[in-house]
Formats: structure tokens, sequence, C-alpha cells
């Protein structure tokens, strides 16, 4: 918005005012230099002309010399205190020093002395948008568009506070009726692509973010959202690109670099990831978020030492920054310090994490101490496999009395049923009936304070039906003589850490060479098609579609003489139920699964099998199918 300036020469003298009138002409015409330069003469001659102060001070402004444009305007005001355009020109600077509530003032005195000035009440608008008052910065945005229609500008700023109010598809309409009115107006489409961002629009908002840069191809926020909405969208590659062209237009945006490095972190790029991180680091050395990622990452590549002074560094920089506290509770449980992590990973109540929604019950959580009386839900936080894995502390709940009442996925209610035939076990999203108290399952692990020597690792804890498990014994009785093996080689693909514990059953094609083994795929979801076209030489059976919940798949477990898995559910099932299960790890593997043991605290039937370095798969492979060939052949040597 340019400037506006104001005269009154009813009572100049006429070379005044032919001075000011040129001065005037030449600010009008962008010749800066030479209006400041009359201006300048004009008050050498009448140190109390207002409206030579007036545009002294908007050029001042629009060359970026605050202090002078805030001194200027100040001295105009004195000398004629009823010129509404030097109280927003003041506004405007005024809020360009950071002196927000003094530039309220100054817009709200011009609204005063001028209430259908429109741009006054815009630039109200801005400032209380800059302070957070997103309900008054709207209104002051609708009563300038009120004023002034068209105006595309009132249009785009009104999307940008109702955006950051989380109404988005008022937010959506204010940004295309800004685009009507300006085409080619960059930072609407910009703003835009915001919104559609944050409404889960992804290839919409990609689609603006573009067009925003093919109108101002050096616009670096652009480029650096493009980079996020597209990583968003899981294309990392053209993600690392536009951020990239973001960091060739401004090298010094640490914030670029940071999420750089989270793209190639994704990517599976740790090294280059961890120069992105140091990089936006050096840039910026007390940037929390850049220290966070740069524990994952080096975490991710076993330097576990380094990662916990990353994570502490940004937690000593921003001690409520919920993300570090977390990614240190993982560091923590995954070098075996359970009790400081148990501590650390309550923080993940205080992310904005799907994964971490927490339950708004208006009763207390459950603190551990004698329930007698008093009524316990619990309640399943996570995946399924967080709660296979800690549902084993029902027994210990009990203990302290009371009622209680479970609450899991549905997938889950018929296994857990199997704990206690009396337990109400409810699915998610049926009533609840009144409780007291309740805890999520993995609170339970502080409750009860456990450190690594005493998990409660008492299995079976988890059965199956009988009547299920002889439907299964039946199917399967026609190969006794064969190993009953199961494999699951995939984790549902939405899994943030998916494509490190995942593989293609075509990678499985070694343990086809083992004699004598009969394979059953208990892997579920959209992975299940391959197997229908097992490697070359392996009897895999495709049972996918009977197997409806985990009830079902307990059932055929037991049957079973050994489950092969990838880190999922169901290796967190076959361990839960005492079956001999083989678990397949990430060079960086999830932190219930400590460092270098190839055995498990919490499943005391199951082996881990371990990547040697990053993504060795193979290595992984062929040591289970020399285990398994030692299987086959100790279990043919027996009478």
């Amino acid at each position: 918005m340019e400037a506006e300036a104001c005269c009154d020469r009813s009572s100049e003298a006429v070379t005044i005012q032919q001075a000011f009138a040129l001065a005037l002409q030449h600010y009008q015409s962008g010749r800066l230099a030479e209006a400041e330069a009359l201006c300048r003469q004009i008050l050498a001659v009448d140190p109390r002309h207002a409206d030579a102060f007036h545009v002294l001070g908007v050029i001042a402004l629009r060359t970026s010399r605050t202090d002078l444009a805030v001194d200027s305007i100040r001295q105009a005001i004195a000398l004629k205190s009823d010129c509404a355009e030097a109280h927003y020109n003041l506004g405007i600077a005024l809020q360009g020093k950071g002196q927000l509530d003094e530039a309220i003032s100054a817009c709200r005195q011009a609204i005063v002395l001028q209430p259908d000035y429109a741009d006054a009440h815009y630039s109200l608008g801005n400032v209380l948008n800059d302070i957070g008052r997103q309900d008054e910065a709207i209104a002051s945005y609708r009563r300038a568009i009120a004023l002034k229609p068209g105006c595309a500008e009132f249009h785009n700023n009104l999307g940008t506070a109702l955006r950051d109010k989380g109404r988005l598809d008022e937010a959506i309409a204010a940004c295309r009726q800004s685009i009507a009115f300006k085409p080619n107006y960059a930072d609407a489409h910009y703003n835009l692509g915001n919104a559609l961002k944050d409404i889960g629009q992804r290839d919409e908002a990609i689609a603006s973010y573009r067009l925003a840069i093919t109108l101002r191809p050096n616009y670096i926020k652009a480029h650096g959202n493009l980079g996020t909405a597209l990583y968003d969208n899981g294309q990392l590659d053209e993600a690392i690109a536009a951020y990239h062209r973001a960091i060739a237009l401004k090298p010094d945006s640490s914030e670029v670099h940071s999420n750089l490095g989270t793209a190639l972190y994704d990517n599976g790029q740790l090294d280059e990831a961890i120069a992105a991180y140091r990089q936006a680091i050096a840039l910026q050395p007390d940037l929390p978020e850049a220290h966070s990622n740069l524990g994952n990452a080096l975490q991710g590549k076993g330097q576990l030492a380094n990662a916990v002074a990353a994570y502490r560094r940004a937690i000593a920089l921003k001690p409520d920054f919920p993300k570090a506290h977390v990614n240190l509770a993982y560091a923590l449980l995954v070098e075996g310090d359970f009790l400081q992590g148990w501590d650390e990973y309550e923080w993940r109540w205080k992310l904005k994490d799907v994964a971490f929604s927490q339950r708004n019950f208006s009763q207390p959580q459950w603190d551990g101490r004698s329930m007698e009386g008093r009524t316990l839900l619990l309640h399943a936080e996570q995946g399924f496999g967080d709660a296979i894995q800690f549902i084993r502390y029902l027994p210990l709940v009990a203990q302290r009395g009371g009622n209680i009442i479970l609450e899991c996925q549905p997938e889950l209610r018929r296994l857990f049923q199997t704990m206690a035939s009396d337990l109400p076990v409810l699915a998610r999203g049926e009533s609840l009936p009144s409780f007291d108290v309740h805890s999520p399952l993995l609170a339970l692990p502080r409750v009860f304070s456990t450190g690594l020597g005493d998990i409660p690792r008492t299995v079976p804890y988890l059965r199956t039906d009988a009547a299920g498990a002889a439907i299964w014994c039946e199917r399967l009785a026609g190969s006794s003589t064969s190993l009953k093996v199961g494999l699951v080689w995939a984790g549902h693909p939405t899994h943030k850490n998916d494509r490190q514990r995942s593989l293609k059953l075509a990678s499985l094609a070694p343990l086809a060479e083992v004699g004598g083994v009969r394979f059953i795929s208990l892997q579920k979801a959209g992975t299940s098609a391959e197997a229908r076209t097992p490697p070359a030489g392996m009897e895999l059976i495709d049972v996918a579609e009977e197997l409806q919940d985990f009830a079902d798949t307990a059932a055929l477990i037991s049957n079973l003489d050994l489950v092969i898995a990838v880190d999922t559910a169901v290796a967190h099932l076959a361990g839960a139920m005492g079956q001999p299960v083989w678990t397949l790890l990430p060079f960086a593997p999830d932190w219930r699964w400590l460092l270098e043991r190839s055995d498990s605290p919490w499943y005391p039937t199951m082996r881990l099998f371990r990547q040697p370095s990053i993504g060795d798969w193979d290595a992984v492979i062929a040591e289970v199918r020399e285990q398994l060939q030692a299987l086959v052949n100790s279990r043919m040597a027996k009478p």
C-alpha cells in the first residue's frame, strides 16, 4: 500500500507552495531523493511545514529508515493533528519498528478522524493479526472490504487471518476472491496454497504454490512451502528440489535448510540430512527444531550419544518443546533408561499429532493408587502393536482393586476378551459406561515404575479360543511333516517409519530355498496381494480374506511352528501368545527393541534379527535363511 500525503496550501507562500507541489510530483513519480531534498529545503525555510514533514516521513518509510519515518511523521502530527493520513502512515511506521500497541493507537486515531478510511481499517487489521488478535483483525479487514470491495489485498489478508483462526473454508474463499480481483497476485495464490495445504487438499495447494512461483519466480516462501506440501504429499524428491531452489534464492534461511534436512532424512539420505541440519544450526544456533531434527538423523545413523546431546540442546533452547522431549524419550528408552524415558514420553500429549490425540475425559488420569470402589477405564491410545504390547499390564492393574473397563480398536476386541471373560471390553466408538479414572495403555509402564529388569514378561498373556484354533488345525493338518511358518513382510504404509521397517515379499525369496517349509501369509492390507505371486519355489498359502480381526490371526498363529515378521503388530501378537517369532529390524530400530541384543525383554519367545548397516536387508534375510535351515535340520533329526 503506497503511503499517502496530505497538504494544505492555503496559507503558504507561493514559492513554498510551488516547491512542495514539485516535491509531491517527484514523490509520486518515484524520484524519492529529489523529493526528500526539496522537503528538507522547505523545512529549512519553514520549520512548521507539516506536509513537508509528512512527505519526508513517508519517503523514509519507503526507504526502510523507520526511525526517521516515525520522528518525521510525529512532527507532522504535532503541527497538524487532524490529518488522518499522517496517523495512518505513523501506524505503518510503528508497525515496522515493532511498536505494535502504538501502531494500533495510530490506526485507530486515523479512523476516528476519517471513519470511512478503508486503508486505515486494513492497516489496523494487519497489526492486530500480527499480535494474534485474529477476531479483531478479521472485523477490521471486513470493514475495509465493505468500504472498498474490489481491493485484492484486503481479501488476501482477510484470508490469512481466517487461516490463522482455523476457519479454512472461509480463508480459501477470501483468497479466491482476491485472485478474482487480481488474477496475477502471487501472494494470494501463495496464501491460497497455505489454506489448501492445511485443509488437506495437497494437490491443489501444490498447484497454487507453483502458480505463485510462475508469477514471481524468486518467491522464496512459495518455493519453501511448495517443498513442504510436496513433502507432506510423499513426493520427497520433488520436495528436496523445491527446498534446494529456495536455498539458492536465500542461502541464509535456516528454516529451509532444516526442512530440507527433514525431507532428506525421510528419503533415507541421512548424511545429507545431517549436513542440512548442521547448516541450519550454523545460520541460527538457537533454532531448537534443527537441533531436535539433527538428533533424529544422528540416531538413525546409530550415533545415539550425539543424538541425545542434540535433543537436550533443543530442550535447553526451548524447554516446552514437546517433540524434542518425545525424541529424547525414544532415545532414552532404546538405551534401556526406562524410568527417565517414561517421564519424557508423557510430553507426547502436547504434540499436534493424530497418533497421540489425547482423550478429553473429564475424569482424571489414574496415578496408580488403589482403586477400591472405583472404576478405571483402560484405553488403547496408538497402534495395534502398542496395544498388544501394553495390555500385559492388565493383571497388575487388577491387583489394585476396583472395576476395570477396557476400550480398544474393534479389531482387537475379541482377542483382548481372552484375558478375562468377565471384563467389559468395548470397541472404540461404542458408548462408554460411567467410570471414575482412566489410563492410556502406554501410561502404565510409568505408573508401575517399570525398569529394564522388571518388565512383566510372563507369556502367554493373550490366547485364542479353542474353536478357532481347531479350524486352523484341521486346515493345516495335511502338511504335518512340514515346518509351518507365518510370514509378514510389510506394515501399514502410513506408519511414519514404514520405509525403513517394511520390504517386499520378493526380498524373502532366499527363504524359498529351504526345503520342508510351508509358508502361510499373515499379511493384511494392500501388500497382501503380493502373496498371490510368491517367489519361485515358495509354497505360500494366502489366507488374507479369512483373517477378519486379530482373534482370527491368533487362532492361525497357534497352529504355526514359527512366525517371521518385520516390526508389525503380528510380531507383537506372536510374542504375546508365547509363540516362536523372529522379528526383522532395521538398523535404527524402534525404541522397544533396544540395541544390539538378539532377544527381547518384552517377549521371551522372540528372536531379533538386525540390519548390520542402514538398509542392509540382504544380510538379515541371509541370516534368517541360515537359521531356518538349521531349524528344519534339527526337526528332521528328531526321531
